[in-house]
């Protein structure tokens, strides 16, 4: 019964804030009683019972920091306060108690709501999810689905799980993830994901991925970390505090010898705490990750956010990043008459000579992951199953080799015909330079050591990519390079139409790696920007690696520095400006701290400044960091 009675106490805030009103009244009952002559000392005592009931809790703070070897603010408060009732100041003892108290309760409910965004995403957590189990309709909790099972998804109806569309057609809402305004068009063979909401229509889902194992469920588990990681400035900050606090008590200590005024000293104890110094970069950082997540901006922790508020070098991907990232094959040149490849059948006949060096480039691409295999792919499998190679090579960056039915077979570039002793006819080397030209990507074909055919593949410029580009220049960045495994005359093709003036072509991942590094040895601070796997070394060799269209993708979560959950290139821009703004604000907090405490500290020495109103200043100092902070919510 006792411990349920008293179960309040165990809450900091709802502790700090009875503490506060108790004091308070017994201050203002103090004050009252002090007005009659004949009880000035009843007013005194509860003018000390006021102090001490606000200062119990912070001494006890200030026992524990001791017992972990640490000089605290609260050390400084309890001195002051004792020293206070010791000289007979009970008023600014109990003004100084009670208004540090009032202080750190209002704080704390402040800061809470910097953590808003956090508990935003909590709330999109998915409470029940309706599964179909032989053939019946069944409610369970979200986390009993079991892989595999289909959710049923009615208009209006929070997506519990990750999964893929199976049937059915909805526009959902993806913002929480994604941050995209818009609903997203789904149909069968689309993914979706949980906390997401349906709004007009019936989806059929099959479950993939199940509680933690959700895009949501990481997201929440990335901002968790991220808001507790402490940035370079705010390490700085608590390891100066560790030696100034104590450096404080030397002070008010000598202020005394030198001048044996004990309010002095006092006085310097209160106006000497550091606590909006403190304070000033960790509610920043968690501001700005909150915000930055509520715009589907992932940011990896406070760090990599005041890391990222410094850039001034951009590296770019082309493929999949200025691009679409899904290439449609666009010429097919044959150079020799028709090859009907070898152990062909009815399925694989070649009708003439584009057809038969289509298909020859198919069986050799027919076992690569290289997005411009895809298109060649998909254009051969039109004529008829494109068989698979006997045997295959990737040369990264060059192109592949294969073999079948006895016949080798090579695709890729110039320097991969060079190495596999392929002569290439200036007819085909003509070819080459009219597609690059046109901004397309040309590859040789070449069948048992002669090259047969050019094939010229075309990626579609992303609509946003000039827009991303200005708005990089707007918030200050000037110097925007790419970085593209394309021959040179492709990539300025496509750099002109962005308005990129600084291109870097015909890379292997190895020399994108050193390109980056170069950049920063002379240096900027780069942020590299692809798709967080095929980019991997340059992404992690940069100071900001930046992955898109992160959702769903358990990698790019987890490694990049910050990820894009949406494949929007407008967000590189935004995740910049919201880094500086945050680095701004930072610098805004820390300033605001060290002012008040040089003008506090004027302001004693001239001895216009005493005890209590020095901590009403101080903890006003406190708060107006916070506000200022919060400020970043609407950034």
């Amino acid at each position: 019964m006792i411990t349920q009675r008293f179960a309040w106490l165990a809450n900091p805030a709802t502790r700090r804030f009875v503490l506060t009103v108790l004091s308070g009244v017994l201050i203002v009952a103090s004050l009252m009683l002090g007005r009659v002559a004949a009880l000035e000392t009843t007013g005194h005592a509860l003018m000390v019972a006021a102090a001490v009931v606000a200062g119990g809790d912070i001494a006890l703070r200030a026992a524990r920091g001791l017992r972990q070897r640490q000089v605290t603010i609260e050390l400084l408060v309890t001195i002051a306060a004792t020293g206070a009732i010791v000289i007979g100041e009970y008023w600014e003892a109990a003004a100084v108690t009670f208004l540090f108290m009032l202080g750190a309760y209002l704080e704390a409910r402040t800061l809470s709501r910097t953590r808003q965004a956090l508990g935003r995403l909590l709330d999109l957590a998915p409470t029940t999810a309706l599964v179909l189990r032989d053939g019946q309709e069944v409610e369970v909790d979200p986390g009993d689905v079991v892989p595999g099972e289909t959710v049923l998804v009615k208009p209006g109806a929070r997506i519990p799980v990750d999964g893929e569309v199976l049937d059915g057609r909805a526009a959902v809402d993806e913002s929480a993830i994604t941050g995209e305004p818009l609903p997203a068009e789904k149909t069968a063979g689309d993914p979706v994901y949980a906390g997401t909401v349906s709004q007009n229509g019936l989806l059929w889902v099959r479950a993939t991925g199940i509680g933690a194992d959700t895009t949501l469920a990481r997201i929440i588990h990335r901002v968790e970390e991220a808001q507790e990681e402490k940035a370079p400035t705010q390490r700085f900050i608590e390891r100066f505090a560790r030696w100034y606090t104590p450096a404080i008590i030397g002070l008010a200590a000598v202020a005394y010898l030198v001048s044996r005024n004990v309010e002095l000293a006092l006085t310097l104890l209160v106006i000497g705490c550091p606590g909006a110094l403190v304070i000033s970069t960790p509610v920043s950082i968690v501001a700005g990750i909150g915000r930055a997540a509520q715009r589907g901006i992932l940011i990896k922790g406070g760090e990599h956010l005041e890391t990222a508020g410094k850039i001034s070098a951009l590296a770019l991907d082309k493929t999949g990043t200025l691009t679409e990232g899904k290439p449609r094959l666009t010429d097919v040149v044959a150079l020799r008459p028709a090859l009907v490849p070898a152990g062909s059948g009815a399925s694989i006949a070649a009708a003439d000579a584009e057809e038969s060096l289509l298909r020859w480039a198919a069986i050799a691409e027919a076992g690569s992951e290289h997005p411009l295999a895809r298109p060649i792919v998909s254009a051969a499998a039109a004529f008829g199953p494109v068989p698979q190679p006997d045997a295959f090579e990737t040369y990264p960056g060059r192109g592949v080799w294969a073999t079948h039915d006895g016949h080798t077979v090579a695709v890729g570039t110039p320097d991969l015909m060079a190495i596999l002793d392929v002569a290439v006819p200036p007819e085909a080397h003509d070819h080459l330079a009219r597609l690059t030209s046109e901004g397309k990507t040309a590859v040789l074909v070449a069948r048992d050591g002669e090259t047969i055919g050019v094939l010229g593949i075309a990626d579609t410029l992303r609509d946003a990519a000039p827009e991303m580009v200005r708005r990089l220049r707007a918030t200050g960045i000037q110097r925007i390079a790419m970085l593209t495994g394309d021959d040179r005359p492709t990539a300025e093709a496509i750099a002109r139409e962005v308005g990129i003036d600084e291109v870097h072509a015909s890379l292997l991942p190895e020399q994108k790696l050193e390109r980056v590094k170069q950049m920063r040895r002379e240096g900027a601070v780069v942020a590299m920007v692809g798709d967080g796997i095929n980019d991997a070394p340059a992404l992690a060799a940069a100071d900001i690696g930046i992955a898109m269209g992160a959702a769903g993708t358990d990698v790019a979560i987890e490694t990049a520095d910050i990820a894009l959950m949406a494949d929007d290139l407008l967000k590189i821009p935004e995740a910049i400006r919201l880094s500086r703004a945050t680095l701004r604000n930072i610098r805004q907090n820390v300033a605001i701290a060290l002012l008040t405490v040089a003008g506090l500290l004027a302001g004693v020495l001239a001895g216009e400044v005493h005890m209590a109103g020095g901590m009403f200043v101080h903890q006003a100092s406190v708060l107006l960091v916070i506000l200022n902070a919060m400020r970043l919510m609407r950034a």
